[in-house]
């Protein structure tokens, strides 16, 4: 090979030297199923594009204008057997990456919780699975360890050969938690709990993060995850508790401030109910939750008893807590529909009530008995007109 050969290869080496094959060469067993199933798709997908690549320059040069010797028949119109071979075979494809994918859908599913920590060996049921918990911020990762309680901020370690059972929510926008390493990208989006069950096969520091563009401060949204031995991992968490720090409810709403490439942060001690709260929207104060809000609907909104709780239901961060032109005045319901008042328009009987003071789901008071005709609550139901 030449050496002006050479010299043009150069920068096509360096730009390939910077290249991470982490998804090809993963250390975890779920993330090795999802590059076999990468590998193999493309594999048989290959079996009729190269083929067809190879055929098409096979056939633009036999059966060029000036090779004389190539039978031509401007005539033909059908043969049998090659529509046999041009249908069939990428049937045949597509009925096998059918059912390799419904396959791999299952058995891959984030949700379903393993049954084996590598190819060659199964889950050992004396061993407790490993509990995070992740949450999605602004931007940051935090990492609750509820059974060892601590947490931590840009940092995730894990023991070798232990399942991990991640619960994973975000406190504001939708964020995608994604460890290359270990297994494939979930979502994290806020009053929602999604799943991911995974294990790491190799010792070694791996690079995670989000794969989801959430504003501002995304690309420095990373963290480290460590798989450790169990020793190592043990002295990670009495590292994590030694470190000192509380992390409650007032910590955590400084916390979910806005900010940009955080530092590596730990915990030694938390308040054990946060990640419920931080689930279902309440870690303010007097903030309703979203599953006693919940509850209150599915008894019906519980009628004229809950107009005066408008204030706890509505979930507005920010608007509630000064920056919105409303203030934090309480609000109520001003009027609503009868069967006897014409369509469209409302009482005005419904006065602002006595006492605003926001009810948390625990105390509602007992709705009572009003009759239909005189005065009745319509929950997604309109006064039916005349016409």
């Amino acid at each position: 090979m030449s050496r002006l050969k050479i010299l043009a290869l150069l920068p096509l080496a360096v730009a390939l030297s910077g290249c991470n094959y982490v998804v090809l060469a993963p250390a975890g067993d779920i993330a090795a199923q999802q590059r076999d199933l990468v590998i193999i798709s493309t594999v048989l997908m290959l079996l009729i594009v190269v083929p067809v690549m190879a055929l098409t320059v096979v056939f633009a040069w036999r059966y060029r204008q000036s090779n004389t010797s190539a039978r031509y028949e401007p005539e033909w119109d059908h043969s049998t057997k090659l529509e046999l071979v041009i249908w069939s075979a990428p049937l045949l494809i597509i009925i096998c990456l059918g059912a390799l994918t419904w396959m791999g859908t299952h058995l891959l599913d984030p949700y379903r919780t393993l049954g084996r920590i590598h190819a060659d060996r199964a889950v050992d049921q004396s061993k407790a699975p490993l509990e995070v918990d992740v949450v999605a911020l602004d931007w940051k990762w935090l990492f609750i360890y509820p059974d060892y309680g601590i947490a931590t901020v840009n940092d995730l370690a894990a023991p070798v050969d232990r399942p991990i059972n991640f619960r994973i929510t975000a406190s504001s926008v939708m964020n995608s938690f994604y460890i290359p390493a270990l297994a494939g990208q979930i979502y994290a989006m806020p009053g929602m709990e999604t799943k991911l069950h995974a294990v790491v096969n190799h010792p070694g520091t791996y690079k995670g993060f989000s794969a989801n563009y959430s504003g501002a401060g995304f690309s420095g949204m990373h963290f480290n995850f460590q798989g450790l031995d169990d020793k190592g991992f043990d002295a990670w968490i009495a590292s994590a508790k030694s470190a000192g720090g509380s992390l409650g409810r007032a910590e955590y709403l400084q916390l979910e401030k806005p900010s940009q490439n955080e530092p590596v942060r730990r915990y030694g001690t938390i308040d054990s109910d946060l990640y419920r709260l931080i689930l279902n929207m309440c870690v303010e104060t007097g903030k309703m939750c979203q599953s006693e809000m919940m509850a209150i609907d599915a008894k019906g909104g519980r009628g004229h008893e809950g107009l005066n709780n408008t204030l706890p239901l509505a979930y507005d961060k920010y608007a509630r807590r000064g920056s919105s032109p409303l203030g934090p005045e309480p609000t109520f319901v001003a009027g609503t529909c009868t069967p006897d008042a014409p369509q469209g328009r409302t009482t005005a009987s419904i006065t602002a009530p006595v006492d605003t003071a926001p009810l948390t789901g625990a105390g509602l008071k007992r709705p009572t008995f009003t009759p239909l005709k005189s005065s009745s609550f319509f929950l997604g139901q309109r006064p039916k007109s005349d016409s």
